[in-house]
């Protein structure tokens, strides 16, 4: 069974509900397991275990979480020869900015993480199309790591 491993950090509350969006789109696929796992709780061996990744960060001063930092932070020189061309979809959830999409999108490509979708921003909590695109994007990665 493939895996995908969710990670990411709220405060509000909103980031966590953009994650289990995505997760419901991954569970459509029967064959593929998700972790949901906030991001200072997860480490090298999540990321190398898993088959694919969801990163979802807040917008905080138009950078991602210090959480979701610090996770790359920690995992980085454990993982990254092993983690290249891993499948990978990232959302951002923020006020009004969104500019941490930058931050992210940056330390994904230092990862060298396939990117399998551009990423989704979410204003505040995710309304009925931001939701939907939240699933597509689990969706597309679970297709993608077959």
């Amino acid at each position: 069974m493939s895996k995908i491993l969710i990670i990411y950090h709220t405060l509000s509350g909103n980031t966590e509900d953009a994650a289990h969006l995505v997760a419901e789109g991954v569970r459509e696929d029967k064959d593929v397991q998700v972790t949901v796992k906030l991001a200072r709780e997860a480490g090298s061996e999540d990321l190398l275990s898993c088959d694919g990744i969801v990163v979802g960060t807040p917008d905080y001063f138009d950078y991602m979480s210090g959480m979701v930092k610090d996770f790359f932070d920690r995992t980085f020189y454990a993982t990254r020869d092993d983690v290249r061309g891993k499948p990978c979809v990232t959302f951002v959830t923020h006020g009004g900015g969104g500019k941490a999409r930058d931050s992210l999108i940056r330390i994904c490509d230092s990862f060298h993480f396939n990117m399998i979708t551009g990423p989704v921003m979410v204003q505040d909590r995710p309304d009925e199309e931001e939701a939907e695109a939240l699933r597509n994007a689990g969706r597309m990665l679970a297709a993608a790591i077959k």
